[in-house]
């Protein structure tokens, strides 16, 4: 079987990361026929401009989306040593996130499309993630996926290109998001992810006791589980936590973050098992247990070790992008619209796709 090789641009300004990649996948018949790789990965964080702020704040991002944009897409090309007329498609992402930054994207991507005269691909930024294991991998379909990022906290079998299953969700902060919240009440910086864990790691993950919420909510039959998430309960723990132990110090501080990741570690751990067991249900006898962890929160590697505890004990086989590719990133949109080319999911009206500020993946 002799395998083709695809060549697409993706786009990537939903957030606060600006970027643009180019990625490299063997095809045959239609389908991807291995990992493939990146051909050239450019991106500008634009952590250090918000972090005054505590958080991003759409129209400086926006505006750094249109002052960088042209220049990493070309900075992609030199790396690669490509033009855009070797490109088989282009993709953007078309939504879900802040909407200024969509639509810069959406549009230079279209732009781009249509003075090559190539397909433009809308591709949504949760696809993005949760195809991104394949990037590095050949992860077969299905498999299950836990997408925990700054604005994301579900759980969704993914059966096929497309074909996506919500098993569970938060009902209320991110888990990203709730890490941000947390770092703030303990005076750290932003973003409070590596902070906190940095800070966890010196400290008594027993110190307090916070909260697991929704662990023991029995609102589903036993052989249907629910498997939502909920962290504000956990968030408003942690501030009282922090407010009788004033004044802080290190040793508080490292104690108050280790019990917080603690709680948050049991809570993604148990839902996700929980998930596992209905995951068994859905796919044919025999077939290969794989979970999928993506998202910028699955670069800490405590929360890894306790998620592949859970996959071993369940018998799923645990795959975790490298870090780079866990936060956002052009080369996960390049990826997907790869495999929507491939596919021939292409819209017949591209110029038309519009930016979505949300867009549920299942449903």
């Amino acid at each position: 079987m002799t395998a083709d090789l695809i060549y697409v641009l993706g786009l990537e300004t939903s957030c606060d990361e600006t970027a643009a990649a180019i990625v490299e996948m063997p095809v045959a018949d239609g389908a991807p026929c291995g990992a493939g790789r990146i051909v050239a990965n450019q991106l500008l964080s634009q952590i250090d401009m918000h972090a005054p702020y505590g958080g991003v704040v759409p129209e400086l991002a926006a505006r750094a989306h249109l002052s960088h944009l042209d220049r990493l897409v070309a900075a992609a090309f030199d790396e690669a040593d490509m033009a855009l007329a070797d490109m088989h498609a282009i993709a953007a992402t078309a939504g879900p996130g802040l909407i200024g930054g969509v639509l810069i994207g959406l549009t230079t991507g279209k732009a781009l499309a249509l003075a090559a005269q190539k397909p433009f691909i809308g591709i949504n930024h949760l696809e993005g993630h949760a195809l991104s294991a394949r990037l590095t991998e050949a992860v077969d379909f299905p498999y299950l996926l836990l997408l925990v990022s700054g604005g994301h906290c579900q759980l969704l079998a993914v059966t096929a290109l497309g074909e996506y299953t919500l098993l569970g969700q938060t009902r209320d902060d991110a888990v990203g998001e709730a890490y941000d919240k947390a770092a703030k009440l303990m005076s750290l910086g932003y973003p409070g992810g590596p902070e906190i864990e940095r800070r966890a790691h010196h400290g008594d993950r027993a110190a307090y006791p916070l909260p697991r919420p929704l662990l023991n909510e029995d609102t589903n039959k036993a052989d249907a589980p629910h498997c939502d998430f909920s962290f504000s309960g956990l968030k408003t723990a942690l501030r009282q936590a922090t407010q009788k132990a004033a004044p802080l110090d290190d040793k508080k501080v490292a104690d108050l973050a280790a019990s917080f990741e603690a709680a948050v570690a049991d809570c993604l751990s148990t839902q996700t098992r929980r998930a596992m067991t209905r995951f068994r249900t859905m796919v044919t006898p025999g077939t290969d247990y794989n979970l999928v962890v993506a998202g910028g929160v699955a670069a800490n590697q405590y929360l890894r070790a306790a998620l592949g505890e859970a996959a071993a004990a369940e018998g799923f086989a645990m795959h975790v992008p490298p870090a780079a590719l866990c936060t956002d990133n052009a080369a996960m949109i390049a990826r997907a619209g790869a495999e929507r080319f491939a596919a021939g999911f292409i819209d017949a009206a591209p110029m038309a796709i519009e930016a979505r500020a949300r867009w549920p993946l299942s449903g």
